[in-house]
């Protein structure tokens, strides 16, 4: 009976056993196909294979310190060169060269530990000493990112692994300076031609450099970190969209990166293509001319205006836009609040405010100035704000007559794409384009700029932010898209802020 008893058992304890290591089978491959997340990361694996992508915009020379063309940043930028401080395809910072940092309490003195066994691809070893020499030769040659460290005071190496920053004043968006050109750690030892030539710490090496035609990145085999998945990627330059196109459905390139949301539309109605949708740092802005002698220069007509263009929809229906707006901060940058809901699209309430000034204000309408590449959106805009009564005139000029159109302030509002991390900083400084000036706005920008901590600044941002959009400093339409195409085997490559940086360790051909 004992003997009996435990032989069952032993048997109900299989069946268990069985069920559920079935079980997690199936759940596993149902997470694998619904999620991807759960396979092992693969960028590790290394392949013999070669990649070319395809690009339109060549940088003109290789020297990333002193050519401000964002194209050689794009190239270079996390695949040669290296930073102190990492960025994620979020935006977000994470460790680069330096695997950690203490702020002091301050925010005065930053201290970064150096990863150990770094080396430049030349051989030579990545210390302490090459970042204080880089940071000082950026700030005294003036170098692009210099910009950035207007703050700093003194850097010293006290031993191999330990960097010392100290500033004048606390910087908050220093460790988002040190994630780009600013923080680039350069060999001290190296002897090249920047302009042709190259040495990084990075994933990749230049191969060979045929000015306005392409860069030949090869692996790194000696990197510090995990190997590039490709051993060989070509960054072919193309005169125009067109030709780029070309090379890609003539097998000439393996990916497109950084297209038109037309061209976009029509590749993703092709089979042998993915074409995918990442997030952008651009924002499309409707700017107001913030002038004393234009009637935007009232708080409400331009908060009538708010009220009557209708964001939601222009997000819906505008090719390459991704989300509506409702501040200067996108969705990718620090301090970013969701302020849609501040002017909601109320034709009523735009009306009536609109209604104060009177017909006599207008002339023959407010003068909407744009290019030619905004005509459909301006007419757009123009049909919702007629809506509420207030006349608009578009005017669609080549380049060359909207520039200067617009030196000359002959006009009330214009569209603008803006990019980059810090464009709300414009709202700030009287002299930036649309003249605006609130000495709140200011204030609250100052102290964000000078907190001692990430969190106040972003907090502080947010609040900067709210106030200019709330007194309507322009309208903000929506953040845009940013748009890859790639032959469906190819897979680890990034999607959103190609524009500007493209990390291409990943990229591997199944």
């Amino acid at each position: 009976m004992h003997g009996n008893r435990n032989g069952s058992l032993r048997r109900w304890a299989v069946f268990v056993a069985i069920t559920a290591a079935l079980g997690l089978l199936v759940w596993l491959g149902w997470s694998v196909l619904r999620h991807r997340d759960l396979l092992p990361d693969v960028t590790s694996v290394t392949s013999d294979s070669s990649v070319t992508v395809g690009l339109v915009g060549a940088p003109s020379s290789l020297d990333i310190r002193t050519d401000a063309d964002t194209a050689v940043e794009q190239a270079l930028l996390g695949n040669v060169y290296e930073t102190l401080v990492a960025r994620q395809q979020d935006n977000t910072l994470s460790p680069g060269l330096a695997e950690r940092w203490e702020v002091s309490e301050d925010g005065l003195t930053y201290t970064f530990t150096i990863r150990d066994g770094v080396r430049f691809s030349n051989g030579d070893a990545l210390d302490a000493s090459d970042v204080v020499w880089s940071l000082q030769q950026i700030v005294q040659h003036a170098y692009q990112g210099a910009d950035d460290l207007t703050r700093l005071s003194e850097v010293s190496n006290p031993d191999g692994s330990t960097v010392v920053v100290t500033l004048s004043r606390p910087d908050p968006r220093l460790l988002r300076s040190l994630a780009g050109r600013a923080g680039i750690v350069y060999d001290a030892e190296a002897d090249i031609d920047y302009g042709r030539q190259a040495v990084g710490s990075g994933p990749f090496t230049v191969g060979d450099f045929r000015t306005g035609v392409s860069i030949g990145l090869r692996r790194n085999d000696a990197y510090w970190g995990d190997q590039a998945a490709t051993a060989t990627i070509t960054l072919r330059y193309y005169a125009d969209e067109d030709d780029m196109v070309t090379a890609l459905h003539d097998g000439d390139a393996t990916m497109a990166v950084a297209l038109s949301a037309s061209t976009a539309q029509t590749l993703s109605e092709d089979p042998t293509l993915n074409v995918a949708a990442g997030q952008s740092l651009s924002k499309t802005v409707l700017a107001f001319n913030n002038d004393a002698d234009s009637i935007l220069s009232d708080s409400r007509m331009r908060q009538a205006l708010r009220y009557l263009v209708d964001n939601e929809t222009l997000a819906n229906t505008q090719p390459g836009a991704a989300e509506a707006l409702g501040g200067p901060i996108g969705p990718l940058d620090p301090g970013y609040e969701d302020l849609t809901g501040l002017f909601p699209h109320d034709v009523d309430q735009g009306a009536a405010l609109a209604s104060y000034f009177g017909t006599g204000y207008y002339n023959n309408g407010l003068r909407l100035v744009v290019q030619e590449r905004h005509q459909d959106l301006a007419e757009a805009i123009e049909t919702q704000i007629e809506q509420g009564g207030v006349p608009v005139t578009v005017q669609v000029l080549d380049e060359a007559d909207y520039r200067t159109t617009i030196d000359a302030r002959q006009f009330d509002m214009t569209i603008m794409t803006v990019t980059g991390d810090d464009t709300a900083d414009a709202y700030a400084d009287p002299s930036s384009f649309s003249h605006y000036t609130d000495a709140v706005a200011q204030e609250q920008y100052d102290a964000a700029t000078s907190a001692a901590n990430e969190a106040d600044y972003i907090s502080g941002m947010a609040a900067f932010a709210r106030t200019v959009s709330q007194d309507a400093a322009s309208d903000w339409l929506y953040s845009c898209n940013s748009y890859v195409a790639a032959k469906p085997r190819l897979t680890g490559y990034p999607t959103n802020m190609v524009e500007s940086w493209l990390p291409l360790s990943g990229v591997t051909l199944g």
